[in-house]
């Protein structure tokens, strides 16, 4: 498969400068993607725990405990987490075009690098990450704590996993940034790291969605 390798300019442009042939997959991307397959059976005992638990327990215990969860803040906190998928991709297209800095005005998003696309994505993650310890402040004050009863055990445990998943997200986009602030020039090496987190934000973006649903849709 003939490819084109482009590489940046000095303006934060690309220009092609040669072709070659690649018929190799990105090991790093292909093992980001296999890792990523066994968080997704992680998550999946999560959600069977989740319903296991609930089974048991009876429709009648459920809807006492469900009727504590605050849905309008968590579907608030939700699209802010499920928008920064959309910064995130936006970061991963300017480092697809070598561009790691924006080239206008602050306020011309179209300019914008990888990098501040990042650091907006890093801002709703922890946007997220602090509506999720609010909401947690409120349940245990209100009498639903790891320990009160089941629903409670289970809630913490599945919310509380992916809330570690995403601060892991977090640190991976602060490692990024910093590491691209110290490198020579943007190359290949950083563009693959920032598609690399891309993925993973991207997978823990889904899986919030599929807790959500369950959690807070489906009482």
């Amino acid at each position: 498969m003939s490819t084109s390798v482009s590489t940046p300019s000095a303006g934060g442009t690309h220009a092609p400068t040669e072709h070659y042939h690649n018929t190799r997959p990105n090991l790093v991307a292909v093992g980001t993607i296999v890792w990523l397959a066994s968080e997704l059976m992680f998550f999946a005992a999560l959600f069977a725990m989740y319903f296991t638990t609930r089974a048991v327990q009876g429709p009648s215990v459920w809807t006492d405990s469900t009727s504590l969860l605050n849905v309008k803040f968590a579907a608030i906190n939700t699209t802010v987490l499920v928008l920064s998928s959309v910064t995130c991709q936006f970061g991963v297209f300017a480092a697809e075009r070598f561009q790691p800095r924006r080239t206008g005005s602050v306020l011309r998003f179209s300019k914008w690098g990888m990098r501040e696309w990042f650091a907006l994505t890093f801002l709703m993650g922890a946007f997220f990450i602090g509506g999720q310890i609010y909401e947690y402040s409120n349940l245990v004050r209100d009498g639903l704590s790891l320990s009160s009863r089941a629903y409670g055990s289970v809630f913490y445990i599945t919310t509380g996993f992916h809330g570690l998943h995403v601060t892991g997200g977090l640190i991976a986009f602060l490692v990024v940034m910093i590491r691209v602030a110290k490198a020579r020039k943007f190359g290949h090496k950083q563009a693959t790291a920032a598609i690399v987190v891309s993925y993973y934000w991207h997978f823990v973006d889904i899986v919030w969605i599929a807790l959500f649903s369950a959690i807070y849709l489906i009482k």
